[in-house]
């Protein structure tokens, strides 16, 4: 069998997310509208399989035939008469449930494969056996031969997602390295084009020239269509000395349904911003438009306080290796009155709290733009993973002018973050039943202060188009050095494309380290209602929740390749570092034995030591985050990050030896079943599933009733047009194939 590291176990937290109460509120016009963005969220779900890895959207065409034909409860009778036993049965379940969950066969959370615990064998025999092989044999046995090896294979290129021979990733062809990364990055900038909705395809001439494809998503490709700010790009141009050619129509198919959801959900808008909104989004999508989904964003933030919420497009850019490339994502949710009355309390202090973040005020935004916060729970969430809360949208240019929302999402917290006593690990006896009580209420408090004022904080240097700087350069001075501002952000440059690699998990630090830091805050702890022994309980088990998490997050550590897998495990780790820097014993780990005489370890943060040795070493910190982001100094801020962030077994912690006890006692992350709408005559069906593998599998065995055969062949004919790209499991292509 394999690593446990690369596989999900048979006993796997499942969950089911309950969003009924939320559901049986909502107007028949309101439900349509949810219905049909919902819709248009699960079709865009499934370019998520294109977005991980070559062999993904064919094993989920697989998996969608084996349990169209047959549910888990028939497929089990078949399974076990073919000699396999139950665990071998729900080990494939398992599996499924996994790559329906992540949307293919590597982890959300932390981008690891997972494969099939059973015998290769075993499975086949179930496959080729099943009444899906019965019905289409050549169409199944098709796809196995395709996907049966890559699904098992564990050589180490395609244990993790990355670039080159760091690991697999289909935003880059097999061929493409970092520097051809950094290359499309500055051609992308020389062009003010973004990177959020593309590919990078490099074929090699005969003379082995490369030549670069800039892929576009859209529902439009070659055809003519009418001028626009896209059609203008569409060219070959000349680069330092390399071909580059802007293509468009990437995850056509699957964009024209999406487009054909979000135009029906129109009729249903609650007004004219989110009409307008919808319309943007579908310029976008047919056109391959980041500036329309901009506009629509627009529209989307000054569209306050909706009873039904939504977001969609290329959002993410956690799992392109080079951080600027969006995975497709979409939500739909429905706000809860009561959370979200709090999360208001906390945006009408927003201002003043701002004012208490340690670093000068020119470094701060102009001017606070208010933003929705509220606390929705969820009725589709679509992609590779769940996240507990949200701050959107991710374009810095509209953050800084236009304005935000946060989100937090209540139902999702509620299940997925709920913990049980036997299963904490590395914390002392006498934290565990106390961590238990405050961690979900700490937690609120942590994601609205991250969400809100840590990614809603801080400005960025910027000189535009004509020379001008949005700061005044003879006056500002950089804190850290006592110098005038050095460095700044230029016209077509980003915080993604400048930090690339870093960008993600130096946001999501900044954001926690913000919330940490103003969750000791007295007035914030109010607005939550808590106070005195309750609020310094919170306080308590809010920095021991992230410390224990910073060890934790060396499971996400990769040794062979000296990298991290997760911007938000890493950016925990980098805040533990920080802390355990601060001495004085504010945090300790110390290696002990458990009970059943094998590694272990235990956390120990001083609750004495948090207000006079924590805060202001996390003050120092924040302060240097803050700066070097606003000025764009990408040098220094690579010295620093990557400098927390680097895992060596140097005492006293030891981390690589502490990184082999976490993987020793690691727990998975829990699968999430959603429910599906169902039209029925004018009327929207909720349809809810039990909490199980075989419950997930049908949740998405039903959610494609009318069209399920034709999106598996629409997602195999993609694959198999862009398989050159992916020669095999050991080599990149050298030359064109």
């Amino acid at each position: 069998m394999a690593d446990t590291q690369y596989i999900l176990p048979n006993d796997i937290g499942v969950s089911s997310l309950d969003c009924r109460e939320a559901f049986r509120l909502l107007s028949p016009a309101e439900r349509l509208y949810a219905h049909h963005l919902s819709r248009a969220a699960w079709y865009g779900g499934l370019a998520v399989l294109l977005q991980t890895s070559p062999e993904a959207p064919y094993i989920y065409a697989l998996l969608s035939r084996l349990f169209r034909a047959q549910d888990p409860d028939q497929l089990r009778q078949h399974a076990l008469a073919e000699g396999l036993t139950e665990e071998d049965y729900q080990a494939f379940l398992v599996y499924a449930a996994g790559v329906y969950s992540n949307m293919g066969n590597y982890k959300s959370f932390g981008d690891t494969k997972f494969v099939p615990n059973l015998p290769k064998e075993k499975l086949e025999r179930v496959i080729l056996g099943s009444e899906a092989a019965q019905q289409h044999p050549e169409e199944v046995r098709g796809l196995w031969q395709t996907c049966g090896e890559l699904m098992f294979c564990l050589e180490p290129r395609l244990r993790h997602l990355g670039l080159g021979k760091e690991g697999i990733t289909t935003y880059f062809s097999g061929n493409c390295t970092l520097e051809d990364a950094k290359l499309a990055q500055d051609f992308l900038d020389s062009q003010n084009l973004s990177a959020y909705n593309t590919r990078l395809f490099k074929e090699v001439d005969r003379e082995g020239k490369p030549h670069y494809e800039v892929r576009l998503a859209s529902v439009l490709g070659t055809e003519p269509s009418p001028d626009s700010e896209v059609t203008s790009k569409l060219k070959s141009y000349e680069f330092r000395g390399s071909p580059f050619q802007v293509t468009r129509g990437d995850y056509a198919p699957i964009l024209q349904k999406v487009v054909e959801q979000l135009d029906k959900a129109k009729a249903y808008a609650a007004n004219s911003h989110q009409k307008q909104m919808l319309a943007q989004y579908i310029d976008s999508f047919t056109q391959g438009s980041i500036e329309a989904h901009k506009r629509g964003s627009r529209f989307w933030i000054q569209d306050k306080g909706p009873i039904v919420e939504s977001y969609i497009g290329f959002i993410e850019s956690y799992r392109d290796p080079f951080g600027s490339r969006g995975e497709f994502e979409g939500f739909v949710a429905v706000v809860n009155k009561a959370m979200s009355a709090k999360f208001e309390r906390l945006v009408a202090s927003a201002e003043q709290l701002l004012k208490e973040l340690p670093w000068p005020p020119a470094f701060e935004k102009d001017k606070f733009l208010t933003p929705d916060f509220t606390s929705l729970d969820v009725l589709t969430f679509a992609g590779s993973g769940i996240p507990a809360g949200i701050n959107i949208p991710n374009y810095d240019d509209l953050r800084q002018t236009e304005g935000f929302k946060n989100v937090s999402l209540g139902n999702v917290l509620a299940v997925a973050y709920a913990t049980q006593r036997e299963k904490l690990t590395f914390l002392e006896e006498d934290d565990k039943d106390l961590y238990i009580l405050w961690k979900g209420p700490s937690f609120d408090v942590q994601v609205g202060l991250h969400e809100l004022l840590g990614h809603g904080s801080g400005k960025l240097f910027v000189q535009d188009e004509k020379g001008a700087f949005n700061f005044d350069q003879e006056t500002v001075i950089n804190p850290e050095t006592g110098e005038q501002i050095q460095s700044w952000y230029r016209t077509g440059e980003t915080w993604d494309s400048k930090f690339s690699t870093i960008a993600s998990s130096y946001e999501e630090c900044r954001a926690e380290s913000v919330g940490l830091y103003l969750g000791l805050h007295p007035q914030v702890l109010e607005i939550f209602g808590f106070e005195g022994a309750d609020a310094e309980d919170v306080i308590y088990v809010n920095w021991l929740n992230m410390v224990r998490a910073g060890l934790l997050a060396l499971e996400f550590y990769t040794p062979e390749a000296s990298n991290w897998r997760q911007a938000h495990m890493q950016a925990r780790f980098v805040i533990l570092r920080v802390l355990l820097e601060a001495g004085e014993g504010l945090v300790t780990i110390t290696p002990t034995t458990g009970s059943d005489g094998r590694p272990d370890a235990r956390v120990r943060l001083d609750r004495s030591k948090i207000h006079s040795v924590g805060k202001p070493a996390l003050e120092r910190f924040l302060r240097k985050l803050q700066v070097l982001k606003s000025t764009g100094d990408v040098a220094g801020g690579r010295a620093l990050y990557e400098g927390y962030a680097a895992v060596t077994d140097a005492p006293p912690e030891c981390f690589l030896t502490l990184r082999d006890t976490v993987l020793l006692r690691k727990e998975s992350r829990k699968l999430i079943v959603q429910p599906n709408t169902r039209l029925e005559g004018s009327d929207v069906q909720l349809l809810e599933y039990e909490a199980s593998a075989a419950g997930l599998i049908r949740s998405f065995t039903e959610r494609f009733p009318e069209d399920g055969p034709e999106l598996e062949e629409i997602l195999t004919q993609l694959a198999t047009a862009d398989a050159r790209f992916w020669k095999g499991p050991s080599e990149a292509p050298s030359g064109q194939a």
